[in-house]
């Protein structure tokens, strides 16, 4: 009986540290893509079109631009 928990506690023990590096990386990796995406997105993007959506998003949270 010894033999059989202590198998069943190993195995606990080993399945807990592939669980916790499965959910760490999904984060990790969507945090990188959107960041990725953004600077691509403003380094492609006219500066027109910058100030403008700054511009409208300044007005749309009520913080004064001008």
């Amino acid at each position: 009986m010894n033999e059989q928990n202590k198998t069943r506690t190993d195995a606990k023990v080993l399945a807990a540290p592939i669980t916790q590096v499965q959910t760490g990386v999904l984060p990790i990796f969507a945090a990188a893509l959107a960041g990725v995406l953004l600077i691509s997105l403003a380094g492609f993007a006219q500066a027109s079109v910058l100030h403008d959506s700054a511009h409208d998003t300044r007005h749309a949270i009520a913080f004064p631009c001008h």
